[in-house]
């Protein structure tokens, strides 16, 4: 049953020793607070890090070509490699289920215009897979499909900021935008969680920017995701293998490092993944001493405040008080000071990470932050070992002959 004497008791205590509560508190707060601001810039790092992959498919390969750097073959040096439709057949064909998805990129600078407004963007001609690849995220319409690729449509897909910037007044789907004097229909609209740059793109079927621009089976880079049920060793060879495949077909050397560069997103995902693993361990060694250290402050606080009032202890036993009674008293008051001082301290910790973001946005950490699950995580921690703490000397002292504990110096 609620005792309203018990706990008027308790809030006198509190307010009478003000400096023994202020410094238990501080104690809570500030480990609380280190708590939260350690792991709060550590969340924003691997956001930081975590950013770099949000645009495409972990498991993409990128396959680019360039120009030999050796001769090879009776070849000589500086030969650009060109690849063509039958190179993406060639793929798509020699390496069947290890691949996901797969597409070509054509890329082209374009004047678009809608009416009275104008502007410069970047076309990708593409295969229907490539929305898989980039995570297109369509709003309104469809994406570019088989059928386009077939027939050769003039179709195109554009991104967000393109319809804000040429359609703010109509809407984009079902309309014609004019490319560098060429009219196309507009079939969809997207959006991109990348950055803004991914939604002032242009997509197009590959083969209608082959016909338009230079009437030729040329492409500029081949894309395409590996098998997710391969691991990352796994991953590897198969990127390796791919190099190998394609360095022979062109008769490239096989030392040859800039002629075909092919770029497997595995390597980062493992990069970012071992360190976001370091930083989490780093602070979470830190983040935990910091805890241990709380836990040593409060408990040797809560020693002191239980040797400090043994005269009290002794002039309640000797008016009739339990030791259960007595144990509640310092336990509820270790308590409700652990608990707010937790509190404060998550909302201080919590104020400075808001606060700093957008200077830290300088040095790279991303909305950094920390659940509050972990926090309160923290701050049970520190409840239970200031209970624990008082406990042991409470019920000890509990345990003293009023006679001795009045005596107690």
């Amino acid at each position: 049953m609620f005792d309203i004497d018990l706990w008027r008791e308790i809030f006198q205590s509190i307010n009478m020793n003000r400096t023994r509560s202020i410094l238990s508190g501080f104690t809570v707060a500030f480990a609380i607070l280190l708590f939260t601001i350690l792991f709060g810039i550590t969340n924003g790092l691997i956001n930081t890090f975590e950013e770099g992959f949000k645009d495409d498919a972990t498991n993409s390969i990128f396959v680019q070509s360039g120009r030999t750097t050796k001769a090879h073959k009776g070849l000589q040096v500086g030969r650009k490699i060109q690849f063509k439709n039958e190179d993406f057949d060639f793929i798509k064909e020699e390496f069947g289920d290890k691949v996901e998805f797969i597409t070509a990129r054509i890329y082209k600078n374009v004047t678009a215009s809608f009416r009275s407004e104008q502007n410069s963007y970047t076309v990708r001609a593409v295969h229907p897979d490539h929305q898989f690849l980039e995570k297109t995220l369509m709003k309104e319409g469809r994406y570019i499909n088989q059928r386009d690729v077939d027939e050769r449509t003039k179709v195109v897909v554009i991104g967000r900021l393109v319809e804000e910037d040429l359609f703010a007044k109509t809407i984009a789907i079902g309309k014609y935008i004019n490319l560098s004097g060429i009219q196309y229909k507009i079939v969809g609209t997207f959006s991109d969680e990348g950055n803004d740059n991914e939604e002032r793109i242009i997509y197009m079927p590959v083969s209608t920017a082959q016909l338009v621009y230079g009437n030729n089976d040329y492409l500029d880079q081949i894309n395409l995701t590996y098998n997710p049920k391969m691991d990352f060793d796994q991953a590897l060879a198969f990127s390796t293998l791919i190099t190998k495949k394609l360095k022979n077909r062109f008769s490239v050397a096989p030392t040859d490092q800039r002629a075909i560069r092919v770029r497997n997103m595995a390597q980062g995902a493992k990069a970012v993944n071992a360190i976001s693993f370091g930083l989490g361990l780093m602070v979470m060694v830190i983040g935990f001493g910091t805890l241990i250290a709380g836990i040593v402050g409060i408990s040797n606080i809560m020693i002191f405040i239980v040797k400090e009032r043994t005269k009290e202890i002794g002039i309640r036993k000797a008016l009739g008080a339990q030791p259960k009674q007595i144990v509640s008293i310092i336990l509820i008051e270790s308590v409700i000071i652990t608990t707010i001082s937790g509190y404060v301290g998550l909302l201080i910790g919590v104020g400075v990470l808001d606060w700093a973001t957008p200077v830290l946005k300088d040095y790279f950490i991303k909305d950094p932050g920390v659940s509050n699950s972990l926090v309160i995580g923290a701050t049970i921690t520190l409840i239970l070992a200031g209970t624990l703490a008082g406990y042991l000397p409470a019920k000890r002292a509990s345990r003293i002959k009023p006679i001795v504990a009045l005596r107690d110096d």
